[in-house]
């Protein structure tokens, strides 16, 4: 098993990201009933043009391995992040790449680019009963539950507010 590398995706990287982020979150149960968000999923032009989007890849072969959307308040795709905080939305990983650290590169790429921009705090919503992987990723990180930040955008469909405090 080689390493991880994030780095800035690239148009010629969008379609296989398109593919890899659906697969995830089919994989996990998200798009189970839902109607529309597995078309935003796949929006990875769309995404671009409002945030950053990240990748992880194996560090040999290239192989796109997982991505995420970095953005900033105001940005169409910021759900919560409120003045002086950054947000990560749509982390995926191929789950055939799950384990390998992918996820946790990504969320570190994301820490780090909030610290760069002079962020206090970096959040996150997470689906409740879904990517428990994921939570726990972001427990161990130090993210906290910010329960008065809770929201459900569709019924269903509960969203769990999380938070890093930086510097």
């Amino acid at each position: 098993m080689t390493g991880v590398l994030v780095r800035p995706a690239v148009p010629a990287d969008f379609a296989d990201l398109a593919r890899l982020t659906v697969a995830a979150y089919e994989a996990d149960g998200q798009l189970k009933g839902e109607t529309g968000y597995g078309d935003v999923l796949a929006d990875v032009t769309g995404r671009a043009a409002h945030g950053e989007i990240l990748v992880a890849a194996d560090e040999v072969t290239g192989q796109l391995l997982g991505s995420v959307t970095f953005v900033l308040p105001g940005s169409r795709y910021a759900e919560m992040c409120g003045p002086g905080e950054a947000e990560f939305r749509m982390l995926a990983v191929d789950p055939a790449a799950q384990g390998r650290g992918a996820g946790a590169a990504l969320v570190e790429a994301c820490v780090v680019r909030a610290a760069e921009l002079g962020r206090a705090a970096l959040v996150i919503c997470v689906r409740d009963g879904h990517a428990e992987p994921a939570h726990r990723l972001y427990r161990r990180r130090g993210f906290q539950r910010v329960p008065e930040q809770d929201w459900t955008p569709l019924p269903g469909v509960d969203l769990l507010a999380l938070r890093l405090p930086l510097g």
